[in-house]
């Protein structure tokens, strides 16, 4: 088992019905990567202190069962692409009390230069480049 990001969700979070709104789970799975990175040593900050940043280029999310107020969830992101330009980020997200998966969920990102130019993080940054490329093992 990898990383893992529990969150409370907060009553704003939620819509009429009561349940969390569709919306907050995009941020929910910012959250967890931000997290993720940190503890990987490679917090955003350092990322754009080298001159790089990760977009999201596509966000894939299957609703599956809801929370609500008061609930806590399990987030753990796991890299399942990786080739030193784009990586795919799949993320398990359960319930903590019931164990049900709340989401299917993906992210796809690319690496560019503070131009948004693509770049290559197995020339531009072998240190980063080694530390994805240790998650896929």
């Amino acid at each position: 088992m990898g990383f893992i990001y529990k969150r409370k969700i907060n009553y704003y979070e939620t819509d009429k019905m009561g349940v969390v709104h569709h919306s907050n789970y995009i941020r929910f799975l910012e959250e967890t990567r931000s997290r993720w990175l940190e503890e990987l040593n490679i917090p955003m900050e350092k990322l754009e202190q080298c001159g790089y940043t990760i977009p999201t280029l596509e966000v894939i999310c299957k609703y599956k069962y809801h929370i609500t107020s008061g609930d806590n969830i399990i987030i753990e992101p796991i890299l399942t692409e990786f080739n030193g330009v784009r990586m795919t980020v799949t993320y398990k997200v359960t319930d903590e009390k019931t164990g049900k998966t709340v989401i299917e969920a993906c992210t796809k990102h690319c690496f560019t230069n503070r131009e948004l130019k693509p770049i290559n993080m197995k020339k531009a940054n072998k240190e980063i480049n080694e530390i994805f490329e240790n998650l896929l093992n």
